[in-house]
């Protein structure tokens, strides 16, 4: 199959030799972006005989009417519509979207897909979905996907663990090897920017999962941990790098990575960054990117500061909204509310577990609301015998993947977690069952 009208055929073969050989690590992140040092730039040693030393240099927005006459052009339109999808009359798309809760704006938008094969993907990507076993795509995939690899802007609304990550992962895999291989000292091509180290985490499995047979390497950089792991990681080069905005701008500020190659970006779970307070960073950052990139911004809800993002940010959007704007519940969840007192609580938690692990197999995800409450419930939940482990963002990124790694392989089907990190839980809990 060709794409974007070039000649050349993109496809596995191809990339093969895309150099040096896959290592995509798996990390995870800690939003620590005000723990960068301040200062001006110096590079080379100190009297004191300190070598190769770098504080952080100011960001500056760069002059894009001159920048981009000397950036390549890049292609980022690879859709070609299946004869199937092209046959729909459209009456049937209605029902379909109606079936899905799929409500779309914009103009010019793709007909959604039904199945992985008429989603136009190349053999090499195609192939390793299947390998997978997955059935079908999720509603957000069908219309995601034609947006996605349409190469127009756009914004894609569902709730987390709909699916989201691979609706921006694949097309973005396909938009990588159509673009020029990394010349030494390149940054990345695709930049996903993500609020929580935990869903980094994620994004990158599956990164590194289905970018494999292109031989496409990521990275993840995240704080809360040293940088010299990252540093060597961007040095060698990578074609994606899956961030959070702090840990991000330490990179730039330092020099150790740009952005000037990034024609892909994509803003995740954009909702919980901003209500993480990441948007004096986040503008920071794409403030760093050429601005006829292809932009992808994805959210489980639609609140006016993420509108605002998206018209400062996206070019003519199309947008596809699957299920209701608000945050809500899955509907495919028992919810059993009971309103108790603080000292009626203890006693009624310990009659669930009881309950729920009638099942051998259960696991039991706690949610508190700071990081102290967290560290209580473990406590006392392991005082009365009770295989509990807590995660929050005081735990070092070694006890955090630890404990992530426990509760998923069920050594310890039980985790007391802070909302922080609920998001990124989501997501390895909906890849675990």
């Amino acid at each position: 199959m060709t794409y974007g009208g070039r000649d050349q055929q993109y496809n596995k073969t191809n990339f093969n030799s895309r150099g040096g050989d896959f290592r995509g690590e798996r990390s995870s992140d800690r939003n620590s972006y005000n723990d960068r040092p301040q200062g001006g730039n110096f590079r080379g040693g100190f009297n004191g005989g300190r070598s190769n030393y770098n504080q952080p240099q100011e960001l500056v927005r760069p002059n894009w009417d001159v920048e981009l006459q000397n950036l390549p052009t890049f292609e980022k339109n690879f859709y070609v519509e299946h004869e199937t999808v092209r046959d729909r009359s459209d009456e049937e798309i209605a029902q379909f979207r109606k079936e899905n809760e799929m409500t779309i704006s914009g103009h010019d938008i793709p007909k959604p897909i039904t199945t992985f094969d008429e989603a136009g993907f190349p053999d090499y990507v195609l192939s390793e979905v299947k390998a997978e076993g997955f059935a079908k795509p999720t509603g957000i995939q069908c219309q995601g996907w034609p947006m996605a690899l349409s190469g127009r802007d756009m914004v894609g609304i569902a709730a987390t663990g709909s699916g989201k990550t691979l609706s921006y992962c694949l097309p973005g895999i396909v938009h990588i090897n159509a673009q020029p291989l990394l010349a030494p000292g390149d940054g990345p091509i695709v930049l996903v920017l993500s609020p929580t180290r935990e869903l980094a985490v994620q994004i990158q499995t599956e990164c590194s999962k289905f970018g494999q047979s292109s031989r496409i390497r990521n990275t993840c950089v995240y704080g809360g941990v040293p940088k010299s792991q990252q540093i060597r990681d961007l040095s060698r080069g990578s074609e994606i790098v899956i961030a959070t905005p702090g840990r991000l701008i330490d990179m730039l500020e330092i020099g150790k990575t740009n952005l000037k190659r990034v024609t892909y970006l994509v803003l995740d779970e954009a909702d919980r960054m901003l209500d993480m307070g990441f948007e004096p960073q986040i503008r920071k950052i794409v403030d760093q990117i050429r601005p006829d990139r292809q932009t992808l911004m994805w959210s489980a809800t639609w609140p006016k500061e993420v509108k605002q993002l998206a018209a400062d940010y996206l070019n003519d959007p199309i947008q596809v909204q699957v299920g209701s704007l608000e945050l809500a519940a899955s509907h495919t969840i028992t919810q059993l509310v009971e309103v108790v007192s603080e000292f009626e609580k203890r006693d009624r938690l310990n009659k669930h577990l009881e309950a729920a692990s009638q099942d051998d197999e259960y696991k039991t995800l706690i949610f508190a609301s700071t990081k102290r409450m967290c560290d209580d419930i473990t406590k006392y939940l392991r005082e009365d015998g009770w295989p509990a482990l807590a995660i929050h963002g005081d735990k070092d990124q070694r006890e955090r993947d630890w404990v992530l790694q426990e509760f998923r392989n069920g050594g310890s089907p039980i985790m007391v977690a802070t909302d922080v990190a609920a998001r990124g839980i989501g997501m390895l809990i909906f890849h675990s069952f």
